[in-house]
C-alpha cells in the first residue's frame, strides 16, 4: 500500500519542480524535463497535460509556458495605454484599405484609432463591418462610409457586441479584410483574449474576411489570455510598433506571417 502513496508524492513533487522551473524561466520543452527529471517524454507530458487542465500552465507545441493572464480592463483604461503606438499602427492599417473595400473593424482601442483615420481619409466609398458602439458612432456622420453594425450581446467593458446572434449575423457577411486586434500575441499559441464570447466572435470575422491584419502594440507580445481566437495560420499580416522584440518578430516571419513595425 506504500507504493502508490510514494509514487503519488513523486509525481506531486515532480509538478511542483515543474512549475518552480516555469516561475523561473517563463518557457519549458519536453526533452528539456525528460532529462532533469530521468523519466520518459510520455510521462512528462501527462505531467504538462495535468497541470494545463487545472489551468497552471499554458500547453505549447513540445512543451508548456507560464501562465501570465492579460486582464480584461475596461476600454476607457486601454485608450490611454500606448496610444502613439497605436496611432501610428492604425495610420499603416489606412494605407492598406483600398476605395470601395469591405473591411471589418473589430472592438478594440487601436480599431477605433483605425475608424479616426478613416474619418480624415478621401475615400469614395467604404463599406465597415463592425461589432463596436464607439467605431460605428466614429463613423456614424461620414456620407462615403456604408456602416454595418451587427447586434448582440453588450460587453459595457468594451462597448462591443458579442454571442450567438453576433456570430449569425456575420456568418450572412463577407470582407475583402479584418483589422483585428488582441490582448495577447505568442507565436506558439496564437491570437488570445480575455472574453470567450469576444474569441468565438473574432473566429467568425476571420472565417469571412479574404485578408487577416492584426494589429497589435508590442506590449501584446507573448501576452496569455484566456481564450484562444486562432492560431497563426490563420493571420495574413500584422501591424505593430518598432518596440516588437525580434526574435519574436523572426518567428511570426518564420510562419509566413508579414509584419509590418511602425
Amino acid at each position: 500500500m506504500a507504493r502508490p502513496k510514494q509514487s503519488r508524492l513523486l509525481v506531486e513533487e515532480r509538478r511542483r519542480r515543474i512549475l518552480e522551473m516555469l516561475e523561473a524561466q517563463e518557457r519549458v520543452t519536453v526533452d528539456e524535463l525528460v532529462g532533469r527529471f530521468g523519466v520518459s517524454a510520455v510521462t512528462i507530458r501527462g505531467d504538462l497535460d495535468a497541470l494545463s487542465a487545472v489551468g497552471a500552465v499554458v500547453r505549447s507545441h513540445g512543451g508548456a509556458l507560464k501562465r501570465v493572464e492579460a486582464r480584461d480592463e475596461p476600454i476607457t483604461v486601454k485608450e490611454t495605454q500606448h496610444h502613439p503606438e497605436k496611432t501610428r499602427i492604425a495610420q499603416a492599417a489606412l494605407r492598406m484599405i483600398r476605395d470601395g473595400e469591405t473591411i471589418i473593424l473589430d472592438s478594440g482601442t487601436t480599431t477605433v484609432e483605425i475608424a479616426r483615420q478613416i474619418k480624415s481619409a478621401t475615400f469614395q466609398g467604404l463599406n465597415v463591418i463592425t461589432n463596436a458602439l464607439n467605431i460605428a458612432v466614429e463613423l456614424a456622420n461620414l456620407p462615403h462610409v456604408r456602416v454595418i453594425m451587427i447586434g448582440g450581446l453588450l460587453r459595457q467593458m468594451a462597448y462591443s457586441l458579442v454571442g450567438p446572434s453576433a456570430e449569425h449575423a456575420l456568418r450572412s457577411l463577407h470582407a475583402d479584410r479584418l483589422f483585428l486586434g488582441v490582448d495577447g500575441l505568442d507565436p506558439e499559441i496564437g491570437l488570445m483574449t480575455p472574453d470567450v464570447l469576444e474569441a468565438k466572435l473574432n473566429a467568425v470575422m476571420i472565417e469571412i474576411a479574404r485578408e487577416v491584419v492584426v494589429v497589435a502594440d508590442s506590449s501584446k507580445f507573448q501576452r496569455r489570455s484566456l481564450s484562444v481566437i486562432a492560431q497563426l495560420d490563420k493571420v495574413n499580416k500584422v501591424i505593430t510598433d518598432d518596440k516588437a522584440p525580434a526574435e519574436l518578430v523572426a518567428a511570426l516571419r518564420a510562419r509566413n506571417v508579414e509584419v509590418v513595425c511602425v
